[in-house]
């Protein structure tokens, strides 16, 4: 179970990790697809007559290659190491997963990490100063081994989503590594990779929009009119084989999953999960609106193409990935990994002991003595709260409790925490939520710390009093 010391007010741990890792991601595929870009770019350029356009595309890729080594080197990386930073204390259960099962894939990814962070600074270093050949060669060595990063990682993400019955069949025997490869090429891993490599692809032409719109069109026209064109071409592939990309990718997810895709559909109003299905429409718009920008603007008018459209591109384009990134999270629920870990940190096979000795008894996180670390109700909760609940909700801000349960008495609220605790089948929040496990005992203490937060005393009344935890 998690070990739930980090608490963020208002936005919630979860989200921490939700804004470093859009923005990571925005990075780290590009580095992908501009891996391939940089390369692909200078190829052409070489392949142009000697003169002065071929000259300019050269000139220009070497800026373009400045720009490329400091946001995916520089930012790309300190928002890697954030992630690992903030998944390490928001959900170290899961963390710990991924680590034991997949440590050898973690480190092939950093060697290929460094394989990246060298190639791409001797390719930047050495414009000019090298054979364009050899130079050429640098560029495909980089692109080669960032696309392997993306291999590699792939698997790991998909994993936590699908990681198969035969991962399934092992885990928890100590036997899960000997299903490395399964549990790496798992059912949605296909899908996934190709869907990533077309992102890639098309943020590689986004992100080289930026630098191609800085281009002086009045001084330079042959040159920023081929630039932006085919960067806009670098679109392409994404939004023609994205939707059928998409459709295998739902297919592979297991149904149980995809429910949630079709209860926020089928409840039309503010329900929890018709969150997913506006985040569907969210992507869909976002990217229509890129085509339509991208050629109208950029492609048919690359003269006119400036650095605020190209912005404006970009904005989207962050929109449309971080609605993705929410939206495949959001498909795991309730589970980190599924049908193994819930979302809170609580193995599934664990659920029925837990049930029967109590949660904070398998808690390695809270004073064993109960007299002398935890000694009321409410200090009990307050730990439950933190460990089963904390990784979702917060108090009083990003899905609030408080909120959720207001105009509720303590009888209800109890009676909501049981039906959570009973996790029957036919139970609406089954699809999304883990069940809230432990004794009797627990159920009233979560009971308590919540009412008193829903239901706070009267002015002058005695509070309740808060002890330490370890």
């Amino acid at each position: 179970m998690n070990y739930p010391f980090w608490d963020i007010p208002l936005l919630g741990s979860g989200w921490v990790i939700g804004i470093i890792a859009i923005f990571h991601v925005m990075i780290s595929q590009f580095a992908v697809g501009g891996g391939l870009y940089l390369p692909m770019a200078e190829r052409k350029a070489m392949r142009m007559p000697e003169g002065q356009l071929r000259a300019d595309w050269l000139k220009q890729l070497a800026s373009h290659s400045r720009f490329f080594l400091i946001l995916t080197a520089v930012f790309g990386t300190v928002s890697g190491v954030g992630i690992w930073f903030a998944i390490g204390l928001t959900h170290p259960e899961g963390t710990s997963t991924l680590i034991h099962n997949f440590v050898f894939g973690w480190a092939m990814e950093w060697v290929f990490f460094m394989v990246e962070l060298t190639t791409i600074a001797v390719y930047y270093y050495t414009w000019d100063r090298i054979d364009p050949k050899l130079h050429l060669a640098v560029g495909w060595v980089y692109a080669v081994a960032s696309v392997f990063t993306l291999i590699i990682i792939n698997g790991i993400l998909t994993f936590m989503l699908t990681p198969g019955d035969t991962w399934l069949g092992v885990a928890g025997t100590g036997h899960e590594a000997s299903k490395f490869w399964n549990a790496f090429f798992n059912p949605t891993y296909w899908p996934s990779l190709f869907l990533r490599t077309c992102v890639c692809c098309a943020l590689a032409g986004i992100w080289a929009l930026i630098t191609a719109s800085r281009i002086d069109g009045d001084k330079q026209p042959a040159l920023k009119t081929s630039m932006v064109q085919w960067s806009v071409k670098w679109l392409v592939p994404s939004f023609v084989a994205t939707p059928f990309l998409l459709i295998w990718y739902l297919w592979m997810v297991p149904e149980s999953q995809r429910a949630l895709l079709t209860l926020g559909i089928d409840t039309i109003g503010s329900g929890t999960f018709s969150t997913v299905t506006r985040i569907a429409l969210l992507i869909i718009v976002t990217s229509a609106t890129i085509v339509g920008v991208a050629y109208f603007l950029a492609y048919r008018n690359p003269l006119e193409f400036n650095l605020s459209h190209a912005i404006a591109v970009l904005l989207l384009a962050l929109i449309a990935t971080g609605s993705g990134e929410y939206a495949r999270e959001m498909l795991r629920k309730p589970y980190v990994i599924g049908r193994w870990m819930y979302s809170n940190g609580v193995r599934v096979k664990y659920v029925d002991r837990i049930n029967a000795q109590g949660y904070l008894a398998n808690s390695e996180w809270t004073w064993k003595d109960r007299n002398t670390g935890l000694s009321s109700s409410y200090a009990r909760g307050q730990a439950i709260f933190r460990g089963e609940c904390g990784s979702c909700h917060t108090l009083a801000g990003y899905r609030p409790l408080k909120e959720l349960l207001a105009g509720r008495d303590r009888a209800n609220i109890g009676s909501f925490i049981t039906m959570l605790h009973d996790y029957k089948p036919d139970s609406p929040y089954r699809r999304f939520m883990p069940p809230m496990v432990g004794a009797k005992q627990d159920v009233d203490d979560l009971t308590d710390f919540l009412n008193a937060q829903v239901n706070p005393p009267a002015p002058g009344a005695q509070k309740p009093v808060q002890t330490a935890q370890k």
